[in-house]
């Protein structure tokens, strides 16, 4: 089964009564090539289980089952789950379940996966919430090792960029807390059906197994981040100043100072090691 000839896409979607659903984001691969080179960048290891996230009729979640031992496929769109079960019949390793990534429970969805061996994350993920689902993927903890995403072109700058840098943010920082992001190549517009308005690029991401700096209040590093980019214009005690309402100017001022910063720096300056020292300043004096 060709899930890349544009025919049978639309034969199959006809079929089931499907139809494209903007509101989720929906544009499907039909370029072979891509779509087998995203599969191969999901792991290093065919022992490795994969969770893949909004499967779509089933194109790229094909190439997977192929390539490992198991998969577990989230798909938010109930309309496309009797597809799936048509697409995805030759194979007897996947597990497709209806359920919006960010409501489900993945460590009680994940526990038999984790349980059999190592666990990573491949998915071509909506532009309009890759943000959220990223950081619901690194939040949860969960011990994955490669999270394979294909995002808008612009989001994959941020998420790789260095400290200093106009696309560097506070989900770079977040991200290079938890791992380190790799762009590995664009895919155009021309690649999908439908085209979307904007090319795309796909990001790996290895999950550090331990994490190379421990901040003494995880909860105050992530406010520390979250305030020096919210009003990234602003001088970073300023912006301290508004994301701490406990802490004075002048504290944030003398802070930044003790982490060996010049008091008009702004907060992109700063690598994510720098991040951690400067929360666990803050975190001693609220």
């Amino acid at each position: 089964m060709n899930l890349c000839d544009i025919r049978t896409v639309k034969n199959i979607m006809e079929a089931f009564g499907l139809r494209f659903r903007k509101e989720f984001g929906q544009n499907f691969l039909t370029n072979p090539m891509i779509v087998s080179d995203i599969a191969d960048s999901a792991s290093d290891t065919a022992a490795d289980s994969i969770l893949e996230i909004g499967p779509g009729i089933g194109t790229l979640t094909r190439e997977l089952c192929a390539r490992y031992s198991r998969v577990l496929a989230l798909e938010i769109d109930r309309g496309l789950i009797p597809a799936l079960s048509y697409t995805l019949d030759e194979f007897d390793n996947v597990t497709v379940v209806n359920e919006d990534v960010m409501k489900a429970d993945l460590p009680a969805l994940l526990t038999p996966y984790f349980e059999a061996g190592s666990v990573s994350v491949c998915a071509n993920l909506p532009y309009y919430i890759t943000t959220p689902i990223l950081m619901k993927l690194l939040e949860s903890e969960l011990p994955f090792r490669y999270i394979t995403i294909m995002i808008q072109s612009e989001v994959a700058d941020r998420l790789t960029a260095k400290a200093g840098s106009g696309a560097y943010g506070a989900i770079t920082a977040m991200l290079n807390y938890y791992g380190t992001a790799e762009r590995l190549f664009t895919v155009s517009a021309g690649n999908f059906i439908p085209p979307p308005s904007v090319s795309s690029a796909v990001v790996r991401i290895k999950l550090h197994e331990q994490k190379p700096y421990q901040p003494k209040d995880p909860e105050i590093f992530r406010r520390t981040v979250k305030a020096a980019f919210e009003q990234r214009r602003k001088t970073l005690p300023n912006a301290l100043s508004a994301g701490f309402p406990a802490l004075s100017k002048e504290q944030c001022v003398a802070v930044v100072s003790k982490a060996g910063h010049r008091p008009d720096i702004r907060g992109e300056r700063l690598d994510v090691a720098q991040f951690v020292a400067l929360s666990d300043l803050i975190a001693e004096l609220l």
